[in-house]
């Protein structure tokens, strides 16, 4: 029988707790790693989602060649648009220049801003005496362009205010001051209030019918002047009508001569022993829509001189006029690509056009906003159409969605996932 050698129970000893190192050992390395993954699949799963950044298409700039004008070539004119800033043409726009007659819109804003008409009514009763007749009379003395008037007649406040535009009555221009205020004096201090009141400090007024030649304006401020005197309903209606008739008075002319032609419905002619003068608007469509010039001219050597010029620029204004589309509904002006395949289209829910005129620059301006999450039809910013001051702005919708990438993406891209910007997963309706 073979001796076996004697077991040193140390070494026993240092034997098993070699084993026991390493059984435990082992279990902590598995439990670190099964810890670790977990954390890791946890982070990876609730990690939030890249957000996706939007590649614009912006559409380019649309711009038409300049208008060619028939420019007057005499005296001070100006032309503008009701709804478009600035002078759309002009010579001499800032001159001083006498008004004369057309001092009488002033006279007749003023007057319906004391006491304004009512929609389809005559306004207030006026009744018109001896004292009438004599300022009648000093009218003709003076050379004044006047309208009948009879002692004892009645008129209403609208069928004065046709006697003295149509026929551009002086004698009721004066009648009507002192009718409304009083008195000349007393009429000239609320004009010249109203005057300052509405940003029209180059323009004097001496007397409510114009005739004095220290009544003047600049062709700027009488473009003001005339959108003002087009706003008011009563006003409007009056400067446009050709001719009416007057039960106490007979038939009364217009003495713009150019209204119903060349798209003119207005406004006042003005009259001095040196020279003639027009403000006058004038309609043209443009596809939908109308738009209204408002022009003048002052200094013309007759009227007849005057009109020909009036009737030349604006058959040239009109075409100046065109209506521009530059975003369509549905335009595709943005795409999001994710990296984990999915993609979306932002498109304009609606189309936009504006009106321009002559060569104003039309451009648009896309606002995307990047996005991580989001269903098909989320809105996802603007695209805003600029026409000088007009401005059109859209909402932009997606097309698709952008869906969670999922587990398997998640837990193959931690690289991506890392770069994410911290939030919560969430849709566009959710915000």
């Amino acid at each position: 029988m073979t001796d076996r050698p004697a077991i040193d129970p140390g070494a026993r000893k240092r034997t098993y707790r070699r084993r026991r190192i390493v059984v435990f050992g082992a279990l902590a390395i598995v439990l670190a790693l099964l810890v670790s993954g977990g954390v890791y699949t946890a982070n990876a799963l609730g990690a939030p989602v890249p957000v996706a950044a939007p590649e614009v298409s912006t559409p380019h700039p649309i711009v038409a060649e300049p208008q060619a004008l028939a420019l007057p070539g005499f005296g001070g004119y100006a032309v503008g648009a009701v709804g478009f800033d600035g002078l759309l043409a002009a010579g001499n726009a800032d001159q001083s220049m006498p008004s004369a007659s057309i001092t009488k819109i002033i006279t007749a804003l003023v007057i319906l801003d004391a006491h304004p008409i009512p929609a389809g009514e005559g306004g207030p009763e006026i009744a018109y005496t001896e004292a009438d007749i004599d300022i009648y009379w000093d009218m003709v003395a003076q050379n004044g362009s006047v309208a009948p008037v009879a002692a004892g007649s009645s008129l209403t406040l609208r069928e004065s205010l046709e006697a003295m535009l149509l026929p551009s009555g002086n004698n009721y221009a004066i009648s009507l001051a002192n009718w409304a205020f009083g008195s000349g004096d007393e009429f000239l201090t609320v004009a010249r209030a109203w005057l300052d009141e509405h940003g029209l400090t180059n323009t004097r007024i001496a007397d409510s019918s114009g005739l004095s030649l220290d009544n003047v304006s600049t062709p700027t401020d009488l473009i003001e002047l005339g959108k003002l005197a087009l706003a008011d309903p009563t006003l409007a209606e009056i400067v446009a009508t050709k001719s009416v008739v007057v039960p106490e008075l007979g038939p009364l002319e217009n003495s713009n001569k150019l209204l119903g032609t060349h798209g003119v419905d207005g406004i006042k002619t003005g009259t001095t022993d040196d020279a003639a003068n027009l403000l006058f608007s004038a309609d043209f469509a443009v596809g939908s829509s109308t738009v209204t010039v408002v022009g003048v001219l002052l200094g013309g050597e007759n009227h007849a001189v005057l009109r020909s010029a009036i009737a030349a620029l604006l058959d040239t204004v009109g075409p100046g006029f065109h209506e521009v589309a530059p975003l369509e509904a549905g335009q595709q002006v943005a795409e999001y690509d994710t990296p984990w395949g999915d993609s979306a289209t932002a498109r304009a829910a609606d189309g936009a056009s504006v009106i321009v005129w002559s060569d104003t620059p039309v451009e648009v301006e896309v606002h995307a906003q990047p996005v991580a999450l989001a269903a098909t039809g989320d809105e996802v910013g603007t695209a805003t159409v600029r026409a000088g001051t007009q401005e059109v702005t859209v909402p932009l919708v997606l097309d698709g969605a952008i869906d969670d990438p999922g587990t398997w993406w998640r837990l193959t891209n931690p690289g991506a996932l890392d770069a994410a910007t911290p939030q919560t997963p969430q849709s566009l309706d959710e915000r």
